[in-house]
């Protein structure tokens, strides 16, 4: 009898024991996190503005965190491929992405079906650029201004053809909005990544592009012709150049949101970490004049915040997408 009393005294300490243990865990995790190198994913080709973000942004979280930070590209289907990566790594803080918001905010809405769900199978850690666009095209085609390029357009439907990173990327998007308030038409050409779509419009291959700030290099140097800013503001770069809005085509708004996710169900605390290291990397000197130079805005935020505006471009980009049918299956 002493020892049927004994058996579930000792079976209910014990499972007390491994529920303590089960709560400790994550507390522990985030204790010693990191404790190796951590890899960020970007879901783009070399040389875009996931890519250089990522890589800006890298080196000093690398010595903020005391591990090495290691970028990867995995490029395709429109940020997917990437994307899927990271959603199916374990969630244990040592795998990101940084991605464009057009993967969380766009995706759901031009793919049939998607290798995962970015809303549930994500979550937002740091927003790290609002990333502007600028529409430039070759120095050759004949419009100079935004005005004399939107009657150019409609004079010679079909004739212009324009690149962008991708079926849904934000460049794409802009010039679809673009397309639809002017009433235009123009043949878009889409590439595995903005560079090489900068790199075909340098070469006279298309006619324009809306660059996410890539190309202002080139623009300085008199090799591209900036026409005007897919944003709701002029840029402070470039406060001669007009918007797309001032250019009649009211409500226009292109930008978009590039920052890091983590798997789901990652540490609280360790996503707390990397946001408020991220945040605080967005306010140094170097970082800011980089971010600036590629023509965004530095955008620290929480990670509710973050998710917040993915939720709001979504609908906004949605509304366009259905209008113009846009698939990227």
């Amino acid at each position: 009898m002493k020892t049927t009393r004994t058996l579930p005294r000792r079976a209910l300490v014990a499972a007390a024991f491994c529920a303590t243990a089960l709560l400790a865990a994550p507390a522990l995790h985030a204790q010693t996190w990191p404790s190796k190198p951590v890899r960020i994913i970007v879901n783009f080709p070399p040389g875009g503005a996931a890519d250089q973000l990522a890589r800006l942004i890298g080196q000093p979280l690398s010595e903020a965190l005391g591990q090495p930070v290691v970028v990867e590209n995995r490029a395709g289907a429109g940020g997917n491929i990437g994307g899927e990566a990271v959603a199916k790594a374990p969630p244990d803080g040592y795998t990101l992405l940084m991605s464009s918001g057009g993967m969380v905010s766009v995706n759901p809405h031009i793919y049939a079906r998607m290798p995962f769900d970015p809303v549930k199978d994500l979550v937002p850690v740091a927003s790290a650029a609002r990333v502007l666009v600028y529409l430039v095209t070759r120095p050759s085609l004949p419009p100079n201004n935004i005005q004399e390029f939107l009657v150019y357009l409609k004079a010679n439907p079909g004739k212009t053809s324009f690149g962008s990173p991708g079926n849904g990327s934000s460049p794409h998007l802009a010039a679809e909005m673009m397309k639809s308030q002017a009433g235009v038409f123009a043949v878009h050409v889409p590439y595995r990544g903005a560079a090489p779509a900068l790199q075909d419009l340098l070469a006279g291959q298309i006619d324009f592009f809306f660059d996410p700030g890539i190309g202002l290099t080139q623009v300085r140097a008199g090799k591209l012709k900036l026409l005007a800013v897919g944003s709701p503001k002029r840029s402070p770069l470039f406060p001669d150049v007009p918007t797309m809005d001032e250019a009649g085509l009211k409500g226009f708004d292109a930008d978009t949101v590039f920052g890091f996710y983590a798997p789901a169900g990652t540490p609280a605390e360790v996503i707390a970490r990397l946001n408020r290291e991220i945040n605080r990397i967005l306010g140094t000197k170097p970082v800011l004049e980089r971010i600036n130079a590629l023509g965004g805005e530095p955008l620290p935020l929480t990670p509710a915040e973050f998710g917040a505006k993915a939720a709001e471009d979504s609908r906004r980009f949605g509304a366009i997408i259905r209008e113009r049918k846009i698939s990227g299956d």
